[in-house]
């Protein structure tokens, strides 16, 4: 019997169990005891048994074949491990980028529906990040980049740099998937859930949804975003439970 030709490219699950163990600093996923190794050549590990617990259950799902694409928790070790341990500068550059340009910013002109939603949506974040976190955006209304305070953004690298490499590895992966730094570090804080820092994040798309309705490659697009947000909610969640 041929396999099927989305299993070729696929490996064999070759284990039996995943396991999890303490080492020196933090946690070690095993596969029959042995630990399985990152594309760059490092032992998978997390900084506390609760992540390592949810990647190692990844691990467990999996059925004859290895697919990757169902694995977002031992990806995002994977980037951790391998991306940002060796580049938490870049990382933190990226995440500040992401403020100069925070979705959470920008505002529309119009319709008054619209702009009444984005204020009750967005301004309580701008508020947030400014009084809790140190991080002052400047509000701009229409499409225009306008370049926020310096020193703001010098606050949200600083901010980045002060968690370790797999929270980094979270920030860079919520800053890009929300469009917002604001709306990443809510998530990492506990300030909001996946599912309600996503929501915010395409306020304008579901606006215009309502308006003209949705196709189904786009619903398919906006479902796996989702998935991606509530998997960066349980990171976070599993990294403050160590």
């Amino acid at each position: 019997m041929h396999q099927p030709v989305e299993n070729l490219e696929k490996p064999r699950r070759f284990y039996k169990t995943a396991t999890v163990e303490p080492v020196a600093v933090g946690f070690e996923v095993r596969l029959d005891g042995r630990a399985p190794k990152s594309p760059g050549g490092r032992r998978l590990e997390a900084p506390t048994e609760a992540l390592a617990e949810a990647i190692a259950a990844e691990w467990r799902a999996q059925g004859e074949h290895i697919d990757l694409a169902t694995m977002p928790l031992t990806r995002l070790a994977y980037t951790a491990l391998d991306g940002v341990a060796g580049a938490r500068e870049a990382t933190a550059e990226t995440i500040a980028s992401y403020a100069g340009s925070d979705l959470v910013c920008y505002f529309a002109e119009a319709p008054v529906a619209l702009v009444s939603r984005q204020e009750a949506a967005w301004s309580p974040m701008l508020e947030w990040a400014d009084t809790e976190l140190g991080v002052a955006l400047v509000r701009v209304e229409g499409v225009m980049h306008r370049a926020q305070p310096s020193q703001s953004l010098q606050r949200a690298r600083a901010l980045a740099l002060e968690a370790d490499d797999f929270a980094l590895a979270g920030l860079a992966f919520g800053a890009a998937l929300f469009g917002s730094t604001v709306l990443a570090l809510a998530v990492a804080r506990g300030r909001l859930t996946g599912e309600d820092a996503f929501a915010l994040s395409r306020l304008d798309e579901a606006f215009q949804e309502e308006q003209w309705g949705l196709d189904e490659e786009a619903a398919q697009r906006t479902a796996a975003m989702a998935r991606e947000a509530d998997m960066l909610e349980r990171w976070f969640r599993a990294l403050g439970a160590g």
